[in-house]
Parts: C-alpha cells; sequence; structure tokens
C-alpha cells in the first residue's frame, strides 16, 4: 500500500507499477513497442505532425495561452545580441552573433499534457473527505507545488513529481495508429462516442493492441492552418470532431484497449465544454479518466492530416511515432514536434 493513498480510484491503474510510478500506461512502452514501430517503416518518408508553434494564433482557444515570443539576449553593454558584429568588441573579428531568448506558453500548441496536468478531488486517505490529488497518489502542495494567490501569481511552480521529463526520458517512440474520424465524420463538431468510434475503427480495419499510441485525425489543425494565425471565434468552436468523455462504454474502450497514449489534432482530444454533467464530476472526463486514474498522457493540436492522407491512400493506419517532448523538468506540458515515419 502507498504512503501517499489508501484508497484508489475505481478503475484506475494506480500502484500497478509500483507505490512510486510517475509514468502510467508508458509502462506498456516496452522495447518490443519500439521493434513494432520499427517494422512498419517501408518507405522511409517522414511526416511532421507539428503546428508551427506561433499556431493556432491568439488566444481563442484558451485565454490563459498566448503565442511564443522572441526577443534577442542582451550584452553586458545593454546592447541588444541581434545581428551584432563581434568586431564592436574584438577588434578585426569577423562573426556577427543572433541569439535569443523565447517566453512559451507550454500548451499553446502542438503539445504533451503530464500526467500532473489534471489531477481531481479525491479521497485517496479514505478518511471520508477529499483532497487534490493525482496519478498514484502524488499531492497538490507536497509533490505539485506552487503559488495560488492572485498576488504571486509569478512565483516559481514545479512538479516534483510526475514532470513532462519522464515522458522526455522515456523516449516517446513506438507504433502509432490513426483512426481518421475525419473521414467519415467530415468537419462538422460533434461528439463521438463509443459505437461511432468503433463503427469506424471496424469499418477502416483499424487494430489497436497495449502500447500502441492513437491517434485521432479530425482535421481541426489543418483548418487552423488556413485561418493564417487568425481564428475565427465562430468558426473554431463549430468545427471538428471530439471524443465524448461523458461515454462510459468509450472510456471502458480506452481502459480496455491498453493503449499508452491518446493523440488528435483537435484543442483537447475530447470534446470541449463536455455533455451535461451528472452529479459531482469532472469537467474534463476524459482527462480525468486518462490522465489522473489510467496514467494516459494525451497529445493536442498535432497536425495529423497530411499522414491520415497518405497513410488513407496506401491501405494502412500504422506507423513508428517519434515524439518526445522537452525536457524540462518540473513542467505540467510541453511543446513537441513529432515525427511519423511510414
Amino acid at each position: 500500500m502507498s504512503l501517499r493513498w489508501r484508497r484508489r480510484p475505481e478503475g484506475s491503474t494506480w500502484g500497478d507499477w509500483g507505490p512510486d510510478d510517475e509514468i502510467g500506461r508508458l509502462n506498456l512502452l516496452t522495447p518490443e513497442k519500439v521493434r513494432q514501430g520499427v517494422a512498419e517503416v517501408r518507405e522511409g518518408l517522414t511526416f511532421c505532425l507539428s503546428l508551427p508553434l506561433d499556431y493556432p494564433g491568439g488566444n481563442v482557444l484558451n485565454p490563459r495561452r498566448h503565442p511564443p515570443r522572441l526577443t534577442p539576449t542582451v550584452r553586458a553593454n545593454g546592447r541588444p545580441n541581434m545581428n551584432f558584429p563581434v568586431c564592436e568588441e574584438v577588434p578585426e573579428a569577423t562573426d556577427v552573433i543572433s541569439d535569443d531568448v523565447a517566453v512559451l506558453h507550454l500548451q499553446y500548441s502542438t503539445q504533451w499534457d503530464g500526467l500532473c496536468h489534471v489531477g481531481s478531488l479525491f479521497d485517496a486517505d479514505g478518511d471520508g473527505a477529499a483532497e487534490p490529488v493525482y496519478y498514484n497518489g502524488f499531492r497538490a502542495g507536497a509533490d505539485i507545488t506552487g503559488p495560488s494567490a492572485p498576488g504571486d501569481a509569478g512565483a516559481p511552480s514545479r512538479a516534483k513529481a510526475l514532470g513532462i521529463e519522464r515522458l522526455a526520458e522515456r523516449g516517446m517512440q513506438g507504433r502509432g495508429v490513426m483512426i481518421d474520424l475525419r473521414a467519415h465524420l467530415g468537419d462538422a463538431r460533434r461528439a463521438v462516442g463509443y459505437d461511432t468510434l468503433q463503427e469506424i475503427i471496424d469499418a477502416d480495419g483499424v487494430v489497436v493492441e497495449p502500447g500502441d499510441m492513437v491517434c485521432l485525425h479530425t482535421g481541426f489543425a489543418e483548418r487552423l492552418l488556413g485561418m493564417d494565425r487568425a481564428p475565427d471565434p465562430a468558426t473554431v468552436h463549430a468545427l471538428g470532431a471530439g471524443l465524448d468523455g461523458r461515454d462510459a462504454r468509450l472510456l471502458d474502450w480506452i481502459t480496455d484497449s491498453g493503449l499508452c497514449a491518446l493523440i488528435a489534432d483537435n484543442y483537447a482530444v475530447e470534446a470541449y465544454p463536455a455533455g451535461p454533467m451528472r452529479g459531482c464530476c469532472a469537467t474534463l472526463p476524459l482527462h480525468e479518466h486518462c490522465l489522473f486514474k489510467l496514467g494516459v498522457n494525451l497529445g493536442e493540436l498535432w497536425h495529423l492530416t497530411p499522414l491520415a492522407t497518405w497513410l488513407r491512400a496506401n491501405g494502412r493506419s500504422r506507423f513508428l511515432l517519434t515524439a518526445p517532448p522537452l525536457r524540462l523538468p518540473g513542467a505540467v506540458g510541453s511543446p513537441t514536434t513529432p515525427i511519423a515515419t511510414v
């Protein structure tokens, strides 16, 4: 029994890989799964699955997240270090130096969610009082730390456990599997439940096995590219499919499939906002199920359309996927530049 919890959520994987496990179902991303991914490489063609990191543009999708900002570093004399002729400091030097700083909202564009991105109020102690906890019972305030008062918003935060660096250390390379929702459903906004998902899987002959990284193509990111960093709010919020996080059978499928990561080219993988709440429950039910209960990382806003188009044209659904995040200790999420190889 973990010292952090006496009760675990129903249907969760807490403790399945030990009391201190921080990677959840990535434990299923074994060397054999990497070999299976490599075996899918036949043509040697690569696809970049990342949007440019200044997309979608603005803050229509999330008012708290903003595009990257690039500025030069500054030399000792205050001179911006951009197009800097070194001969100003070293006579007869021919070097010209440019060096910059990036301010990034780590989950603005193509990204991974860490397991510490979404937790839940849950009675892990079994004392009748719910407390804020994350996957495998790691605690808010002790393991995931940061300010809470408005006046302290600029103070440091840090995930001492479950940080995004765990994905980087794992490598995030293995077999990817594409489920092409857009080919069957088009671009209209809709919540996809288990029945519809299974119909598409059956129609396309898709097979998902334990340890696979599953990608859901909706066309959302492709449409964002066409908006040239100026997304129209009315269009964006009425666009594309998302999984129905209120569908218990769909959540059971995620559990039973054994997938180790769930990825989509839309904003949240699941339809957001979710359907009507039923009693005391999460506003992001699929995030709760995957990140909090199962330890399944979520990938969002990936650019999947060129890959999905090629796979469909060639009668395939599997590929080698390589998608490490930044190895940034203590972060709860990270940009990624995934590469698919077919």
